[in-house]
């Protein structure tokens, strides 16, 4: 049993690698102990008074155990513990998110142990004083109006009730055609990056999450980008048109390795184009069983998330919630505005383009972002009537 009265740094998710250079540091009195899970973390929290003075989370700022965290220790009162974030992926926009949740700091893996050394005691010892002088802006800044939420409680109440029998014969189909549970869920990310479980009745075989690298290749949303290695396997890469046009036939700002190197301009355009698509999306998926190919050609499999909304996780009309993996790769300026808006049932992409044959990365983007703009409850209405015929698509998208 941990000492109540000693400073305790908790660390949850942490590596072996990232645990080995937090042992190295220096942080006085504070002791390190590490917890399986945020569940085991709150509860002993409460029961043994632990005096928790930090909070360190090994985890990717749009994971389950990064940004999202910061409303769980809210809730548990466990907001004044300056909370920290060791990454692999950081940008200005993901930091920003951060900092505006209330996140004390982010680290970049791999990270110098005596600069986190330095930065957790500063903060350990004034975080409670500069809390008080930081005026925080709320980056979750869109709040349901009342008339829209009203219609939701409402709307998706007598639904529920009204598609009760469907419901039912829907589920003994289910059971009858393959073995697995009903619902499913996954972790989506909704209104300000809030991440929330999404619930759809279940229309893949078990396990099929496991199976996305199996058939990236097939994603849709690639169609037409070139297959480029990365820099990073030890590829060596012709000189960029900059470098060519200076008539020289050595790089002007060349990168090293121990057994390469690279022109710069060709190494970051490489990088650009091995991140892939957002979106991740299969055409004629081959993970889906039959009765799950009808309950999505239909969107019965949608009929679930009738509970998310009726939560408040989401609205009726909106931008889809994205998974995890998606939404992280949507953190610029030019993509975050999705977010401002509601997260829907149905939204402006569904009317305008599903079942309409296949679309890019872009145009869908450029959807969400016009409904995030345009968005009024009026607006939301005239987008209802819309969605019935796009309900029955010719395409299994």
């Amino acid at each position: 049993m941990p000492d109540i009265n000693a400073g305790i740094i908790a660390l949850l998710n942490i590596t072996d690698t990232s645990l080995e250079k937090l042992s190295r540091c220096n942080f006085g009195n504070n002791k390190l102990l590490q917890f399986n899970n945020i569940i085991e973390l709150c509860k002993d929290y409460e029961k043994l008074k632990l005096n928790i003075v930090a909070l360190i989370s090994e985890s990717e700022v749009m994971g389950t155990m990064g940004v999202s965290l910061v409303d769980i220790l809210k809730e548990k009162e466990m907001g004044h513990i300056p909370y920290f974030i060791f990454c692999e992926k950081l940008n200005e926009n993901l930091l920003h998110i951060c900092l505006q949740a209330g996140v004390a700091d982010v680290f970049l893996k791999p990270f110098d142990y005596l600069l986190v050394e330095n930065r957790i005691n500063f903060l350990i010892k004034y975080w409670a004083s500069l809390q008080k002088k930081i005026n925080r802006t709320d980056f979750k800044s869109y709040k349901t109006p009342l008339i829209k939420r009203a219609f939701d409680i409402v709307f998706s109440s007598m639904a529920l009730i009204g598609l009760s029998p469907l419901i039912l014969i829907v589920i003994i189909i289910m059971k009858l055609e393959s073995k697995g549970p009903i619902f499913y869920y996954s972790l989506r990310v909704g209104t300000g990056y809030k991440v929330f479980k999404f619930y759809k009745f279940r229309s893949m075989f078990v396990n099929a999450d496991q199976r996305l690298k199996e058939f990236k290749h097939l994603n849709q949303y690639n169609a037409g980008e070139k297959s480029e290695k990365s820099a990073e396997n030890g590829n060596t890469f012709t000189l960029c048109d900059e470098c060519v046009k200076t008539g020289e036939k050595r790089c002007r700002s060349p990168l090293y390795s121990d057994t390469s190197t690279w022109c710069e301009k060709q190494y970051l355009d490489n990088k650009k184009h091995s991140k892939g698509s957002a979106f991740f999306k299969l055409k004629n998926d081959p993970r889906i069983t039959r009765v799950g190919n009808f309950l999505r050609n239909t969107s019965i499999d949608e009929l679930p998330q009738l509970y998310n909304v009726l939560k408040g996780d989401m609205s009726i009309v909106g931008n889809r919630p994205l998974p995890l993996y998606e939404a992280e790769k949507l953190t610029t300026d030019k993509y975050a505005l999705r977010f401002i808006a509601p997260a829907g049932l149905t939204g402006l992409w569904q009317v305008e383009k599903r079942g309409k044959g296949s679309m890019s990365e872009e145009d869908r983007l450029m959807l969400d972002n016009t409904y995030a703009k345009n968005n009024s409850f009026w607006y939301d209405i005239k987008l209802i009537l819309k969605t019935i015929p796009a309900l029955f698509q010719k395409e299994n998208v």
